[in-house]
């Protein structure tokens, strides 16, 4: 068990660094477009601010190529301010003099928000020399940035190898949420795994394998599993080097009782026409599933206890190609089931369609949320210290 933020004890006046994702979207005039990320860090804050620590928090924001004035912190931080008033204070800096003199005049209560840590590019190559100045800022480590959990940078993973450390409320209720998914899932557990590439979804899909009872596969990666039984997929996106696993993957799911439901007909461009097909003729692309496959991703829906999301089942940012992805967003809204989304897309999609607040979780971490899925460790999770 990973020591959490409740462990903390006497931690009045300890200068805490505090490692969270803020990597939000923002508009061209620097305002944020959607705060999730933000938000669901606040228990986390408020809580070690509550004990009167001082709170030096980092985080990235995008992929900058050094200094990027459009991919600052300073906006995270006015959010911040109108949540914690007269409390949070915004250094321009990552690490060096104006860091270090900003750290030393906190107040015990005080928050210090840091600027972009990518825009060291030391951050990502986990540069010993950047852990030693990070850590150096602060008495104990808290990391509470699910979003990154799977990689191994400089400020969640070189920095917890040398301080005291815990997780926080958001990381600690990630972990709990797809743990009891897994080796616990209310029935029928129905799996739903969309996105363009089968290769980026076939460790997750094996390991769902034996766990659910129903898998859904929509998406450009229905095409190469449609491919592996024979049928005519025309000009759609395939991957023709995994065929035979997916053929594989096929065999393996029915060894082991788990039905794997496949798109029966196509919502497809043929030219520049769109056309409704169950048949995709050798000029057709498949770019979302059809009504009598939506119709057969629903009922499942519909009986499901439980249900994880990760993938759109079409190219849902085209208005042409979204039906499908909106139906299975809507059905799974409307259901009774405890449902999880996880992935960057997914996440995106649901929110963008307005069912958010439908969904019992919507994981903060794409590529996190997926190695869990997969049955994976997490290194950033793994070097916090057990009780």
């Amino acid at each position: 068990m990973k020591r959490t933020i409740r462990d903390l004890k006497n931690i009045e006046g300890k200068r805490i660094l505090l490692r969270c994702d803020f990597n939000v979207p923002l508009d061209k005039y620097g305002d944020i477009l959607d705060a999730t990320r933000v938000y669901e860090s606040l228990p986390t804050i408020k809580f070690l601010n509550d004990q009167g620590c001082k709170l030096i928090i980092c985080s990235h924001l995008g992929r900058p190529k050094g200094y990027d004035k459009f991919l600052s912190l300073f906006p995270v931080a006015v959010y911040l301010m109108k949540h914690f008033p007269n409390k949070v204070k915004f250094c321009p800096k990552v690490t060096g003099k104006e860091v270090d003199e900003a750290v030393k005049n906190m107040k015990n209560g005080d928050i210090l928000l840091l600027e972009n840590l990518r825009f060291d590019p030391r951050e990502e190559q986990n540069d010993p020399n950047f852990v030693k100045e990070l850590a150096s800022l602060a008495d104990i480590y808290v990391d509470d940035a699910f979003g990154v959990a799977h990689r191994k940078h400089a400020s969640n993973y070189g920095v917890a190898l040398k301080l005291p450390n815990a997780i926080g409320f958001l990381i600690e209720k990630e972990l709990n949420v797809f743990a009891k998914a897994f080796e616990n899932p209310a029935r029928p557990f129905v799996a739903i795994f969309g996105g363009a590439k089968v290769k980026d979804k076939l460790l997750l899909i094996n390991n769902v394998i034996g766990k659910a009872d129903t898998i859904l596969i929509g998406g450009g990666m229905a095409y190469t599993f449609l491919l592996s039984q024979g049928y005519n997929v025309g000009n759609s996106i395939v991957d023709l080097d995994l065929v035979d696993e997916a053929k594989e993957i096929l065999k393996t799911a029915k060894e082991k009782h788990t039905k794997i439901v496949l798109p029966v007909d196509h919502i497809a461009l043929c030219g520049n026409k769109v056309v409704k097909t169950t048949v995709l003729e050798q000029d057709m692309v498949g770019l979302d599933i059809g009504a009598k496959t939506i119709k057969l991703f629903t009922n499942e829906i519909k009986s499901a206890g439980q249900i994880i999301w990760n993938g759109p089942v079409g190219k849902y940012e085209d208005p042409r190609f979204k039906k499908g992805t909106l139906n299975v967003a809507k059905a799974i809204a409307k259901s009774s089931a405890y449902s999880i989304v996880g992935g960057g897309d997914s996440v995106g999609a649901v929110n963008s369609l307005g069912f958010g607040n439908k969904i019992d979780h919507l994981s903060t971490g794409g590529g996190a949320s997926m190695k869990l899925m997969e049955g994976k460790t997490l290194p950033a999770v793994e070097v916090i210290d057990t009780l």
